[in-house]
């Protein structure tokens, strides 16, 4: 019993004591000095050597003015202690009275206790990088490296050159020591990264990075500077270059692939399908490995299909098949199967034929990422041939058998457009609501589009009319049948002018005539989002198509420029923000070519 009460004295004391820091944090955040003193100044009474409620103490003098007050307990503690960042807290207060010469003693005395006990450079430079001193930060670690020479603080050095502005120095000592030890690489690298893609015009930074690699590459033979160098490619999205490099790299160290496999991925995620080809033919001629064989045979499939036209069709066939009797049908092929089921479904219309490919493969020993690729074919086959319940039971398998994960997601989304192209549109919108939310950034935007879509619109008009119109011109498109979704989206503009649904149908009508070629009927639709539907929610949009249009396609800079700007100053919020203002700085010379 006995021991009980005690431990119920403790608890309560320790959530006692919880809640009083929670208050003193509270003052001190909202500004109420006054009261944030005194609650540190009891809690400080508690803990007599807890740092943190020190500092928190000091600060709220220092915030108050009470510079003596504030000076007389950083020299009672050091006295105590004798702790060398107790120097810098003491100069600092001597700065925030404008006493240059008393806090430049201070300053100095911190670093000459460095000389005597290197150990506290650690809080020492801490303490002076959190007061962005800066210089004596770098001052405190070089002295520390020179009393103790098996100490290392290049990384921080070469950071704090950085943060001075002093980036060939940052440059030359990080790459010095990336080399030296090549266990701090990703590190490093993180760190320039960082440097490369910031806020700020950073044209010279890489400059300096790409003649400092280019310098070392050609001085010294190591591989580690190819390496590093094809990084830097990679990271200015320069995929040739740095392909340039992976080869050099393979003739010398031709034991794996698996960089320049990488690179291949990159090349194809950024949309650079010339360089994603040219590597993948590489890969096709340098390996004997199956897996890589049949990845780099379907991606290069996938590249032409999505490039072919109607008259080359017989031929993209005939190169499947060539594809399967060479590498047979095994669970190993599983992708190439998959891209001839869908290419007979959805571009020669063979659905039977199709469905039987991918009902064969079901049948082999498939693991389960496996069968959930194979049934999610089926799903979207079923789909196409508008046996909507079907296709619904396919995409509930995925999501039941393979729970969290991020192809649950996509048969999740594709069963809310399920929903969607068969006009239920109370249960989409459940799905599409549940899904904004998902950890793939791509099903979110996605599935918030789908969202608003069907919000707005039934908000607008109760009946649904012209959203109904809107779904199967939107299932027409899924069927890739284009001039009959050209045809039912210009009647929806005809039939339903000046209402809600307009500017999205012109959005539609845009994307469309852009995946034809047809780059003026897609700025013309998009043209008349920006004129006449300005305070919308598709008008970030449409400025972002017509600027990409203009800077991609047309090779109009001087059109696309004004473009990205508006999505910049005007569409904060938007999806493409980042996007437009990577593109607007490329534009206006903020990056090497």
């Amino acid at each position: 019993m006995k021991n009980t009460f005690i431990y119920i004295v403790l608890l309560w004391s320790c959530f006692a004591f919880s809640q009083n820091e929670q208050l003193a944090q509270y003052y001190y955040d909202k500004g109420d000095f006054e009261k944030a003193k005194i609650s540190y100044e009891e809690l400080l009474k508690g803990s007599p050597s807890n740092t943190q409620y020190f500092l928190r103490t000091v600060e709220s003098y220092q915030q108050l003015q009470q510079f003596e007050a504030a000076q007389k307990m950083i020299l009672e503690r050091y006295n105590r202690y004798k702790q060398g960042v107790l120097l810098v807290e003491s100069g600092y207060n001597y700065q925030l009275q404008k006493n240059e010469s008393k806090a430049k003693n201070y300053y100095d005395q911190a670093i000459e206790k460095i000389k005597t006990n290197p150990n506290d450079v650690y809080g020492i430079a801490n303490s002076f990088e959190k007061k962005v001193l800066l210089e004596y930060a770098l001052k405190a670690y070089q002295t520390a490296m020179q009393v103790q020479p098996n100490y290392n603080f290049n990384f921080q050095i070469g950071m704090l050159y950085g943060q001075l502005g002093k980036t060939d120095l940052m440059i030359d000592l990080l790459l010095t020591e990336s080399f030296t030890n090549p266990q701090n690489s990703n590190l490093i690298q993180t760190q320039l990264a960082r440097f490369m893609n910031g806020e700020t015009d950073n044209t010279a930074f890489k400059d300096a990075m790409r003649k400092a690699l280019i310098l070392r590459t050609q001085k010294d033979q190591d591989v580690f500077w190819n390496h590093y160098l094809s990084w830097f490619y990679v990271q200015q999205k320069e995929f040739g270059k740095a392909f340039i490099q992976e080869k050099a790299i393979y003739k010398r160290e031709p034991e794996s692939l698996i960089s320049i496999v990488n690179l291949s991925q990159f090349a194809l995620n950024e949309d650079d399908i010339e360089t994603a080809t040219e590597i993948l033919n590489f890969i096709l001629l340098n390996t004997k490995d199956l897996d890589l064989l049949v990845q780099s045979n379907a991606q290069l499939m996938e590249i032409k299909i999505d490039k072919t036209t109607e008259k080359d069709y017989p031929a993209i066939n005939t190169e499947l098949e060539h594809l399967l009797t060479t590498y047979e049908i095994t669970p190993f092929t599983l992708s190439l199967q998959l891209i001839q089921a869908h290419f007979l479904a959805f571009n020669l219309k063979k659905t039977e034929e199709a469905k039987t490919i991918v009902k064969k493969a079901l049948e082999l020993n498939l693991n389960e990422y496996q069968k959930a690729d194979a049934k999610m074919e089926l799903a979207d086959i079923l789909l196409l041939e508008e046996k909507f319940n079907q296709a619904l039971i396919y995409y509930s398998q995925i999501q039941l058998d393979l729970k969290n994960d991020v192809m649950s997601h996509e048969a999740s989304l594709k069963a809310a457009k399920t929903s969607y192209f068969k006009t239920d549109f109370e249960w989409a919108l459940k799905q599409f609501k549940e899904l904004k939310s998902a950890n793939t950034q791509l099903i979110a935007n996605d599935a918030l589009e789908y969202f608003l879509l069907i919000n707005d619109n039934t908000v607008a008009d109760s009946t649904q009319t012209a959203l109904k119109q809107f779904a199967k011109g939107d299932f027409l498109l899924y069927q890739n049948k284009k001039p009959e979704a050209i045809a039912q989206f210009q009647g929806i503009l005809k039939n339903f002018k000046g209402q809600e649904i307009e500017a999205v149908t012109m959005l539609r009508l845009g994307k469309i005539y852009e995946s034809l070629k047809d780059y003026n009927l897609a700025l013309s639709q998009y043209q008349q989002v920006i004129d006449h539907h300005s305070d919308g929610i598709y008008v970030d949009e449409a400025l972002f198509f017509s600027a990409e249009i203009y800077n991609d396609e047309l090779k109009d800079t001087e059109k696309a420029k004004p473009l990205y700007e508006k999505v910049i100053f005007n569409h904060q919020d938007s999806i493409y923000f980042v996007d437009a203002r990577k593109k607007y700085r490329e534009l206006r010379g903020d990056k090497n070519l």
